[in-house]
């Protein structure tokens, strides 16, 4: 043969084929997911946020105007994740559109941001672990 050629070869091999037990991963508890906490935070514009859904439902506009910010649906997935991990999006702050009129006349589905009891609960017991939300200073 050529220097540089190559050429097949063919080897039989027995291979012996042994199914492996892998150790099944633990399911989570649902007490445990229970006992998560909303995180909290210190950013201002979060907590102009925070406050208004505690208020009153709050269209992207108004929470736009509040919490000094113009990207209202950004903010909210933010604040969503300060709260514990959940399926369902609107589990905590919730987002119903409303059939309105614009300006022009024209019908339009603008969202109203909402706080649900159980992001209520779990804020209510962030601020009181917090010292009512006062960092400690007083005035």
């Amino acid at each position: 043969m050529p220097p540089g050629a190559a050429y097949l070869v063919r080897c039989a091999f027995n291979v012996e084929v042994r199914k492996v037990k892998r150790p099944t991963p633990q399911k989570a508890e649902s007490s445990a997911l229970n006992t998560r906490k909303f995180t909290g935070t210190d950013n201002p514009r979060y907590l102009r946020a925070i406050q208004a859904l505690l208020t009153r439902p709050t269209t992207r506009e108004q929470l736009d105007q509040i919490a000094g910010c113009s990207n209202g649906p950004d903010l909210i997935s933010n604040i969503r994740n300060l709260f514990p991990a959940s399926d369902n999006r609107n589990e905590y702050i919730a987002c119903e559109h409303i059939e309105f009129f614009d300006r022009d006349s024209r019908r339009c589905r603008p969202g109203v941001y909402s706080m649900m009891a159980k992001a209520r609960r779990l804020v209510y017991q962030w601020l009181a672990n917090r010292g009512g939300g006062s960092n400690g200073k007083r005035a």
